[in-house]
């Protein structure tokens, strides 16, 4: 057999050629633009970014904020008095709407910046100077089905992309071996929120960008592990078959996204039996960490070890974690129809500790920087009493308080005001899209630009709105 012969000037010519283009490959990828048939490679936004990972901690069921963060001296002189000229049909129940209603917590300031904040916050009160508050956000529901879908996709109706399906596909994953979005829920007995998966949907974007939801008992991911009577070798041969099979039948289907999504999806599996089991185990942390965030009381364990997985998640790469405080609806959520005292006393019971604990266990990391962690629900609350055996509050899609802390944002500010007594967004109003707008322009996104071209039109989270919140920003 004739070997070709190369002289030492064919060998550096062609090496160096190669090393070239190793060199090229390189460079592409740190601009971003290296084509690559991985969907979840880490891409880079539209400009430097200073977030990098998101943890959102979602209040299930619609928050009172003139319970929690939106101090109202008015409404404690206006107690008792009816609200002229209330269009009973804002909230759900519209026949038993009560006079206006003071808050029942004690407000104290806190922090350097002086915040006001509610009594049922001890210890999330110590963190105001990390937090910015937006005081005048608004929606388009006064349902919790359409609310959560417009506060998670931008439109108040199911079908479209989340927040966390929009992040993954724009910036990809630094996670070879877990999940790029993460979806933690209240426990099964007080069940999911309206919507259900919907609400970590990917819509019409490739499913591989949809959220993975683990599951708050037992496995967090079904099949996790592989059957016993299985060796790694021979599920690694079991995949490469797949793998062929698979790659001759996309071969007849060219830029089918969801089959190209189902194949990605053995592979990863495949990893993450190897990575999940460490990751979610949180008893590999210190005493004094799973302490911190309140891991072993009762009232909090459930949504301590959610925080601290959320910790463990982007710090291994995972690019978005939404944890949901509150199940289905009413007393099994801040859905504070009856007893507003009893139901935001319980719910901010079980998540004071492990949100103080996190804020403070992701600073002390260096995490906080480059970690945007946000508190909010899918609407507020009124400022009125609904009629019950214990007064409650109902639905008030006019007005709600989120706050967000870290990835590039300004602490101890407050951005927006409610009227007088809490019942509208006044000054300088904040839609949910400018909300999502923000989180965005943080992750390093103009979000104008960052489109999906589906069925003849480009679409976009924030739709045809949104502008970005830039007093809050650092």
């Amino acid at each position: 057999m004739n070997l070709p012969h190369y002289t030492r000037r064919h060998w550096l010519q062609k090496s160096g050629a190669g090393l070239g283009g190793l060199g090229l490959a390189s460079l592409l990828a740190d601009e971003g633009l290296l084509v690559t048939d991985d969907p979840l490679a880490p891409k880079k936004g539209h400009f430097g970014g200073k977030a990098k990972s998101v943890i959102w901690l979602f209040i299930n069921g619609g928050p009172s904020q003139v319970d929690t963060w939106d101090y109202k001296p008015e409404l404690e002189k206006m107690d008792g008095k009816e609200l002229e000229g209330f269009d009973k049909n804002t909230g759900f129940f519209a026949n038993a709407v009560g006079p206006l209603m003071k808050s029942p917590f004690e407000f104290t300031p806190r922090g350097e910046c002086g915040k006001m904040v509610s009594s049922i916050f001890p210890k999330l009160g110590e963190h105001v100077d990390k937090m910015a508050f937006i005081h005048s956000g608004h929606t388009e529901s006064n349902n919790h089905s359409p609310a959560l879908f417009m506060m998670n996709s931008g439109q108040p109706r199911m079908g479209l992309p989340c927040v966390g399906s929009w992040v993954t596909y724009g910036l990809g994953s630094e996670s070879r071996d877990l999940p790029a979005f993460v979806v933690m829920s209240d426990p099964l007995d007080r069940g999911l929120p309206k919507g259900h998966a919907a609400n970590w949907g990917a819509g019409f974007l490739p499913s591989v960008y949809q959220g993975t939801w683990l599951k708050p008992k037992g496995d967090p991911i079904d099949n996790l592990n592989r059957p016993k009577h299985m060796s790694d070798a021979q599920q690694l041969r079991q995949l490469a078959l797949l793998k062929k099979l698979n790659g001759e039948h996309i071969k007849e289907r060219p830029g089918d996204a969801e089959l190209e999504a189902r194949i990605k999806s053995f592979e990863l599996a495949y990893r993450m039996q190897n990575a999940a089991p460490e990751a979610f185990d949180i008893d590999r942390e210190p005493e004094h960490v799973k302490k911190l965030y309140g891991v072993g009381e009762k009232r909090c364990d459930h949504f301590a070890r959610q925080c601290l997985t959320a910790r463990r998640m982007v710090e291994r790469g995972v690019r978005f974690v939404q944890i949901y405080s509150g199940g289905m609806e009413n007393q099994r959520s801040w859905d504070g129809h009856n007893d507003i005292k009893g139901n935001h006393s319980q719910f901010a019971g079980e998540t004071d500790t492990p949100i103080a604990g996190l804020l403070t266990d992701l600073e002390q990391r260096g995490l906080l920087n480059d970690t945007l962690v946000i508190w909010g629900g899918e609407f507020g609350r009124l400022p009125l009493t609904q009629k019950s055996k214990k007064p409650g509050r109902d639905h008030n899609p006019h007005c709600f308080t989120t706050w967000m802390a870290g990835g590039g944002v300004k602490g101890g500010v407050s951005y927006g005001e409610s009227d007088e007594i809490g019942h509208h967004a006044a000054v300088d109003k904040a839609h949910v899209n400018d909300i999502h707008a923000t989180i965005l322009h943080q992750l390093g996104f103009n979000h104008e630009k960052l489109t999906y071209n589906y069925n003849g039109r480009r679409f976009r989270l924030t739709d045809v709105g949104g502008k970005v919140i830039k007093p809050i920003l650092a």
